[in-house]
């Protein structure tokens, strides 16, 4: 489904990613584990095309497709969905505005009809029950004054509306007590455990991967991946950190 071949990207002029590869096939849910400053939120801004994030070298197909040769919009139409580390706010736009927008966009891009406002509130209010949030919070300003926890349920429910093939998760464990992890967890099986499905989950930590089991687990440092394994890599990870174990 997505494979990245010698990707090199920098920021501001600054290298950051630095021969990384990876493939991932349908089916597949692989997590991406480093310290800070390795390149694991480059990687994620540079899949989803975020202006800012020059490539500088190597390639990266998706579903057949030249990723790396299509714009942003036309990455999310053929199924790629990012979910960002720091949700944005959008004061003035609801939830549910946005949302049909951005599903109708998708569907108008792809040939499909788009969907009434009656199909689309019953779609919203089914994805909404998975994470637990009731349909008024939807009805509300897009992540303006939700607490961390209930915006990453939000982008949830978002990413269960668009149904992207492929879904790029950037610390989504980030903000949330408890409660919330399981339920994000929850959220993130039932939309994207499928076998024409895929995943890559960007953390820190092993506590996600307790709800969302792995086929594999990476570890990036530097720019590069420089091991990979299975579950039990992340365990490692948790009791030895990083430098004994990418050493």
């Amino acid at each position: 489904m997505l494979t990245i071949d010698n990707l090199c990207a920098e920021v501001a002029g600054k290298p950051i990613l630095k021969g990384l590869s990876l493939s991932i096939g349908a089916g597949e849910i692989h997590a991406i584990m480093g310290p800070n400053g390795a390149g694991k939120s480059t990687l994620a801004y540079v899949l989803g095309g975020r202006p800012g994030y020059e490539v500088t070298g190597g390639s990266a197909q998706f579903m057949g497709k030249d990723l790396l040769d299509l714009e942003t919009h036309e990455r999310a139409a053929l199924g790629l969905f990012l979910g960002f580390q720091y949700p944005v706010e959008i004061p003035g736009v609801s939830n549910v505005q946005f949302l049909r927008e951005a599903l109708n966009a998708q569907r108008g891009a792809r040939g499909e009809a788009p969907l009434s406002g009656g199909e689309f509130l019953k779609l919203a209010k089914e994805k909404a029950a998975l994470l637990k949030m009731d349909m008024e919070m939807l009805k509300r300003q897009v992540n303006v004054g939700f607490s961390g926890g209930e915006k990453k349920r939000a982008e949830m429910v978002q990413m269960g509306i668009l149904d992207p093939a492929f879904a790029v998760l950037d610390e989504t464990d980030s903000g949330l007590d408890i409660d919330a992890l399981r339920i994000v967890g929850d959220g993130i099986n039932t939309i994207m455990r499928k076998p024409e499905k895929a995943v890559l989950l960007i953390t820190h930590y092993q506590r996600l991967l307790d709800y969302v089991k792995p086929d594999f687990v990476h570890v990036l440092a530097a720019g590069r991946i420089v091991k990979t394994g299975g579950p039990e890599l992340a365990l490692q990870l948790e009791e030895e950190g990083y430098e004994a174990v990418a050493a």
